[in-house]
């Protein structure tokens, strides 16, 4: 389990120091009903998420969401995968709570410091990682293709 904690913060920190991004503060943190292309997005406050948000891109590219606060996620929205998007190459690093509202759907890896609550009948394609704890009710967890 050391070895499992171990990894996770590594993978948290690498997320977190990616320099450069492509977009800081898209929309001020309100990305929903957006299609997002792949890059670096900097947030340095949270992340709402209301309405589907689509990525869409090629089988290899890559989405890295940094966020200084939490992702919040409203009842049935969704993240898309879009062309040839893959659910592996997408990944979410939350300082703050990552919170899945009823019926919401998320695609990729969650990497939060804090912890991840999924509301009843959401379900994720991908992985969730959290330093505190993570919180589930009635839901689907599915590891994404290699």
């Amino acid at each position: 389990m050391t070895t499992a904690i171990s990894d996770m913060e590594i993978a948290y920190a690498d997320a977190a120091a990616r320099p450069n991004p492509d977009f800081t503060n898209l929309l001020s943190g309100d990305i929903s009903g957006q299609t997002l292309a792949p890059g670096l997005y900097k947030f340095n406050g949270g992340v709402t998420i209301n309405t589907p948000v689509t990525l869409s891109g090629a089988h290899d590219d890559v989405w890295i969401f940094q966020i200084s606060e939490g992702i919040n996620m409203s009842p049935n929205a969704s993240i898309i995968l879009g062309a040839e998007a893959q659910a592996k190459n997408v990944f979410w690093q939350a300082f703050g709570p990552v919170m899945l509202g009823t019926d919401t759907h998320l695609e990729g890896i969650v990497l939060s410091s804090t912890a991840i609550i999924l509301s009843n009948g959401a379900s994720v394609n991908g992985r969730l990682l959290a330093q505190t704890a993570i919180n589930l009710d009635q839901n689907i967890i599915m590891e994404p293709n290699p």
